[in-house]
């Protein structure tokens, strides 16, 4: 009687500790089914917070958090956009094959330390690649342009692409797709319709530009400087006025599987990091005024950085010639990177020209 009565009374606790015990059960199987593209978000953050601590130029930063879209979103943002009447031999896709071993990582660049970086007296930065001191480029950096406009209807600026059909990610998600290269011929879609967006805002201030878009880099990829070159040399023998000319491409940042998507939110939009690129003359390059495009890409970069904190990444100074012998404001930009959206960068596209048109008008003669 009494072993019979010692059962029963442990009886009531069990039941308790059992249905306490179940809730956690289906707990801990509901959240092993955590989806793999936020589990890979943890994994590709752990190991780039690591990398991080010890770089002074990819520096990867929180605070965007992360929103993955579902397929009909996509379709609706994708849908924003109107392809062109002509989309060309290449158009720009309308499915996705995304895949879970694949990631996009939103992260903001900057600002930097270090012995290769110095920062400009205005706003913004300089990654110097070169054998020419900091000092050196930094005395440099206060000079003037070479060149001054002139308000009238003679073009003093050529926007243009000798990568073309350079694209981006339709919308902000979590996965991309591997089989796209980020190439279209639909300048709805490509780096034309970066172009457009910076050309809008100089006209607006009555600088009249000139906007190419022919496509350099399709079919062939590889001579794309050489027929671009071309290109410039044509417009430059044609209207002599031209003093600028900028190449607007778009960066490609990947680790393995991973893209990155360089933002910083300016009036409450999200927009492209971007970064110019000012190239030096290493003996070989038949360069020899590349200074004065250094001169240049300092006052705009100093404009762009004071106008919209964040926006740029270093300028990038480094043995590189782009076509940049052709005039002495002959600059290329990178706007914002592969894993940037169509709509990012074309933000970036507006935020360069307003500030290249502040820029230039304080160089009128």
């Amino acid at each position: 009687m009494h072993r019979r009565r010692h059962s029963k009374k442990w009886i009531f606790p069990c039941l308790l500790l059992v249905a306490g015990l179940v809730p956690t059960i289906l707990w801990l199987q509901n959240h092993a089914g955590t989806s793999s593209s936020a589990m890979r978000l943890r994994e590709v953050w752990e190991p780039q917070r690591a990398v991080s601590e010890r770089s002074v130029w990819n520096v990867r930063s929180e605070g965007y958090g992360w929103t993955a879209e579902t397929q009909e979103a996509i379709q609706t943002a994708q849908n924003a956009k109107v392809p062109s009447s002509d989309p060309g031999e290449k158009p720009y896709p309308t499915q996705w094959n995304l895949s879970e071993e694949t990631s996009i990582f939103r992260t903001s660049y900057g600002p930097y330390s270090g012995d290769n970086f110095f920062s400009l007296s205005s706003a913004g930065q300089v990654q110097n690649k070169t054998s020419l001191s900091n000092t050196a480029l930094q005395t440099e950096s206060e000079l003037a342009p070479a060149f001054t406009i002139q308000v009238s209807d003679e073009p003093q600026v050529l926007i243009m692409h000798t990568h073309t059909t350079e694209t981006f990610e339709p919308c902000v998600r979590s996965e991309y797709d591997p089989s796209f290269n980020y190439r279209t011929t639909d300048p709805a879609y490509n780096m034309v319709s970066v172009g457009d967006a910076i050309t809008e805002q100089l006209e607006a201030a009555g600088i009249h530009t000139i906007h190419d878009t022919t496509i350099h880099d399709y079919p062939s990829y590889n001579g794309a400087y050489e027929r671009s070159a071309e290109t410039v040399k044509q417009y430059l023998e044609q209207y002599p006025s031209i003093c600028v000319v900028l190449d607007i491409h778009r960066d490609a940042i990947q680790s393995d599987n991973t893209l990155s998507q360089p933002i910083v939110e300016i009036d409450g939009r999200e927009a492209a990091q971007i970064m110019i690129i000012s190239g030096c003359d290493d003996g070989t390059m038949e360069m020899p005024n590349y200074l004065q495009n250094f001169h240049f890409a300092c006052r705009l970069q100093g404009n762009l950085e004071g106008m919209y904190p964040g926006l740029t990444r270093p300028i990038l100074f480094d043995y590189r010639k782009y076509n940049q012998d052709l005039t002495t404001g002959s600059l290329l930009l990178e706007v914002g990177s592969h894993g940037n959206t169509l709509e990012q960068a074309q933000y970036s596209g507006e935020l360069i020209g307003k500030a290249l048109a502040q820029t230039l008008l304080k160089l009128q003669r």
